[in-house]
């Protein structure tokens, strides 16, 4: 019955660990700065790790043509772009945290930090 218990202080501290880990993660995501762009650098948006919007350029030409629609969607698509690169970083700072393992509950993590599967 004791060793039971030796188990169960284990896994608490290797949950304290982690989440110490988690900590130090979160902290590095948020100052990570990630630039998608579109239409060959004409928008440009920085976000961070963890998909905060930190930045929009927009090249003063693109509004010079008048095509709202263009813009638009150049929009969208460096807006895509700088999000998917952020949730790759993201994902690959996990994995440093978690060694590659394929921890129980991990997943769901992920999830809550918005690095779920796309």
């Amino acid at each position: 019955m004791l060793k039971g218990l030796g188990d169960i202080a284990s896994l608490m501290k290797q949950a304290k660990e982690m989440q110490g880990r988690m900590s130090e993660i979160q902290d590095r995501l948020a100052l990570m700065r990630i630039q998608g762009s579109a239409g060959g650098g004409m928008v440009t948006f920085e976000v961070n790790g963890k998909q905060d919007v930190l930045g929009c350029t927009i090249d003063p030409t693109l509004f010079e043509s008048g095509d709202r629609e263009m813009v638009e969607e150049l929009t969208v698509s460096a807006m895509n772009d700088a999000l998917h690169k952020s949730k790759q970083a993201a994902a690959e700072a996990m994995q440093e945290i978690t060694g590659g393992l394929n921890i129980p509950g991990m997943e769901g993590m992920m999830s809550k930090l918005g690095l779920g599967p796309n």
